[in-house]
């Protein structure tokens, strides 16, 4: 290129900006990344509609990317500090694993980078704000629902999720210390982790089916262990003997609610948790201060109630 021309090409490139061209740093959209656990979960995909219906609402890019798994924590961090070289300007995370992601907020944040944490929490406090379920208060949803089925006796197993995720731990907990709490004719007599796989959660039921030949119940505190719980049972024609509370939907859960393999779903609403997350740092963006917490109800679902419209709309059916 000529020197002549490319001085005019100079001269012509700062016009651009005045006159709001896109490319230009000070009129491009502002860009947030929205991290998930993983991608290949119906949960998920509810999230990244959720996510991208806020990024259109507010006029803002949202890169979506995640592990395939819930359990590639070394994924994960690497898709996090991938963003942060970028500079996007503002990033929401749900941590695979609560101790693991630290050291990475931690590092976005120091960049002047604001983060989201959502649906599962980290040990730190070094974050914007933090949009998810009280899995506490949902995993004593369902205990008591699990209760209300059984009379408040019996034998009951409980299919985990995977070691370090925060959010199933938490639900984890919660319908632990209500069965201990409030039910003494209860007894958890098994759990066993799926990581957050249908095989593995199935595995892991019908080892724990195996061993309680007489077992009444079966909490499953995410949408794998719920669908591999849901096989297990089927698989050896208990689906009407062993009553299953699920957490989560999916197409295939709403099938066996129908049929009675599933007695129960505790349902979040991840829609609405990718749009908040996404608003939060908007919110942010533009000068304000976004609440530290914000905490969405789940709710319990029964076959019963699967022709309200508002279970339907949460459930998309």
């Amino acid at each position: 290129m000529s020197q002549k021309r490319l001085l005019r090409r100079r001269e012509f490139l700062p016009a651009l900006c005045v006159f709001g061209i896109a490319g230009c740093a000070g009129s491009r959209k502002k860009r947030i990344a929205v991290i998930p656990k993983a991608t290949s979960h119906v949960f998920w995909l509810s999230v990244q509609k959720g996510s991208f219906a806020a990024g259109k609402e507010f006029n803002v890019e949202v890169l979506w990317n995640g592990p395939a798994q819930e359990t590639e924590y070394a994924r994960q961090i690497q898709i996090l500090d991938s963003m942060v070289a970028q500079r996007v300007d503002g990033i929401a995370i749900a941590a695979t694993e609560r101790k693991a992601l630290v050291a990475s907020v931690e590092r976005a944040v120091a960049a002047g980078i604001p983060v989201t944490v959502f649906d599962s929490g980290l040990d730190s406090q070094n974050y914007l704000s933090y949009v998810a379920t009280d899995n506490v208060e949902a995993g004593r949803v369902g205990a008591r629902t699990l209760a209300k089925f059984l009379g408040g006796k019996g034998q009951v197993g409980l299919v985990m999720h995977a070691p370090g995720s925060a959010s199933t731990m938490d639900r984890e907990k919660g319908f632990t210390e209500v069965v201990e709490r409030e039910f003494p004719g209860m007894k958890i007599v098994a759990s066993q982790f799926g990581m957050s796989d249908r095989a593995k959660s199935r595995a892991a039921a019908e080892n724990i089916l195996t061993a309680h030949p007489d077992l009444d119940g079966i909490f499953a505190s995410s949408e794998p262990s719920s669908l591999g719980a849901a096989l297990a049972l089927k698989a050896r024609g208990l689906a009407d003997k062993v009553t299953l509370v699920a957490f989560d939907s999916s197409d295939s859960m709403i099938d066996d609610l129908r049929s009675g393999a599933i007695d129960a779903m505790v349902v979040q609403d991840p829609y609405r948790m990718g749009y908040e997350a996404v608003k939060t740092l908007v919110d942010k963006l533009n000068g304000k201060n976004p609440p530290k917490r914000l905490d969405l109800n789940a709710i319990v679902v029964r076959k019963e109630d699967l022709n309200e419209e508002q279970v339907k709309r949460l459930l998309g059916i």
